[in-house]
C-alpha cells in the first residue's frame, strides 16, 4: 500500500534528526581526540623541560659554558656580571619558571656557548635530522615488509628454512647496537671496500647511505617481527579464505587483503619508531660526523648549554607527539573498524544522542 504524502513527509522529518544526531557524536569524538592529543603534548613538553632543566643544573654550573669553557680565566667582576645578565643570580625555582615561560612563548633565548638564538640553531640543524630519520623509517618499513612477506608466503621444507633464516636475521637486527653497527659499516664499506664515504658532512648524497642503514636495521628487525606474525594470522583469517574461494590469486589476496591488515600492528608503532630514530640520531650523527639536531644536542649537553638542550629536547618531544598523532590518524583511515568503534564510544558517552539514534 502506498503511503500518503503526509505520512511520507512525517517519515522524512523523523529520519533527518536521526541522521543529524550521528554527526554531533562524530564531532564530539574528533574534538575529544584532538583535546587529548593537545593535552598529552603539553604534558610531555612540561615533563621534558622540567627533567632536563634540573638534570643539567645538578650536573654543574652553566656559568662555565657562558664564560668560554673550563679554561676560562674570567675575573670575579666578569663572573658576577654574567650571573646577573643570564639570571643565574636568581633563586633556582625562579630560573626554572623563567625557562618554562620561554618554552611556552617559543622564546628559547640565546645559546650560552655559541651566543646565537637557540631557535636559529635548531632551525639550521633540524632539516638534516628529519631527512635522516624519514629515510631510515622508509628503509626500515621496506625491509620489514619484504622479510615478513617472504617468511609468511614460504611453503614446504625450503620455506621452513627460509622462515628460520628470516627469524634469525630479525633477532640479530633487533639486538644490534647502532654504534657497533655503524662502526662495522664504516670498516667494511668505507675503510676496506672504499665504495662509500665514512663521513656524511660534505653534502654528498652517498654520505647518507651508511647513516640511514645504521638507523634503519634495528627498527626493521622489530617491525618485521610484528608484521610477519600479523601476516600469518591474516593469511588464515576468514576474509582471506573467502577471497580465495572466489578465485583470487595468492598475490591478489596478499596485496589487497592480508598485507593491509598485517601492517596495522607495525603501523601503530611507527610513531615510537620515529621517536627512536630521532634519539638514535645523536649517536649516528656523531659517529658519521654529520651535522644535525642530535649532534647539536650532544655538544650542548657536554657544555651544559641549558637553553640549547631544553630547546632541542622540547622540539624532539613535540615532533614525536605530532608523528604519533599522524600515525593514529592514518590508522583510522586504514582500519574502518577503529572509526566505527570511536564513534560508537562517543554515542554511548552522550545519553541524549544514544537515545535519539
Amino acid at each position: 500500500m502506498r503511503a500518503s504524502p503526509a505520512e511520507a513527509s512525517r517519515s522524512a522529518s523523523n529520519d533527518r534528526p536521526t541522521r543529524g544526531r550521528r554527526d554531533p557524536a562524530r564531532i564530539r569524538s574528533v574534538a575529544r581526540w584532538i583535546a587529548g592529543r593537545v593535552g598529552s603534548a603539553l604534558l610531555v613538553v612540561w615533563i621534558v623541560a622540567t627533567v632536563v632543566f634540573f638534570a643539567l643544573r645538578a650536573s654543574g654550573d652553566p656559568l662555565e659554558a657562558i664564560l668560554g669553557g673550563p679554561g676560562s680565566q674570567a675575573g670575579p667582576e666578569a663572573v658576577a656580571q654574567a650571573r646577573e645578565e643570564y639570571g643565574l643570580d636568581q633563586p633556582l625555582i625562579l630560573q626554572y619558571l623563567t625557562q618554562l615561560w620561554r618554552v611556552a612563548t617559543f622564546q628559547l633565548g640565546d645559546s650560552y656557548a655559541r651566543r646565537q638564538p637557540v631557535s636559529d640553531l635548531i632551525a639550521a640543524q633540524l632539516p638534516g635530522t628529519l631527512l635522516l630519520a624519514a629515510l631510515a623509517l622508509l628503509l626500515a618499513w621496506t625491509l620489514a615488509l619484504a622479510g615478513s612477506t617472504i617468511a609468511a608466503t614460504a611453503r614446504g621444507p625450503v620455506g621452513r628454512a627460509v622462515v628460520a633464516g628470516v627469524r634469525g636475521l630479525e633477532l640479530v637486527a633487533t639486538v644490534m647496537p647502532q654504534f657497533w653497527l655503524g662502526a662495522v659499516l664504516i670498516l667494511v664499506f668505507a675503510a676496506s671496500l672504499r665504495i662509500l664515504p665514512a663521513t656524511s658532512g660534505g653534502g654528498d648524497p652517498a654520505g647518507l647511505i651508511l647513516p640511514v642503514v645504521t638507523l634503519a636495521i634495528p627498527i626493521a628487525g622489530f617491525l618485521a617481527q610484528l608484521s610477519r606474525d600479523a601476516l600469518r594470522e591474516a593469511d588464515r583469517a576468514p576474509f582471506a579464505t573467502t577471497a580465495r574461494s572466489r578465485g583470487a590469486s595468492e598475490s591478489r589476496v596478499l596485496l589487497h587483503h592480508t598485507l593491509r591488515h598485517a601492517s596495522l600492528p607495525a603501523l601503530s608503532l611507527s610513531g615510537w619508531a620515529f621517536g627512536h630514530l630521532l634519539s638514535g640520531a645523536v649517536v649516528v650523527e656523531s659517529l658519521f660526523a654529520r651535522p644535525g639536531l642530535g649532534r647539536l644536542l650532544l655538544d650542548a649537553a657536554m657544555s651544559r648549554d641549558v637553553p640549547v638542550v631544553i630547546g632541542s629536547v622540547v622540539v624532539v618531544a613535540v615532533l614525536y607527539v605530532l608523528v604519533v598523532t599522524v600515525v593514529d590518524a592514518v590508522e583510522l583511515l586504514v582500519d574502518p573498524r577503529l572509526r566505527r568503534a570511536r564513534t560508537a564510544h562517543a554515542v554511548e558517552r552522550t545519553p541524549e544522542l544514544a537515545v535519539g539514534s
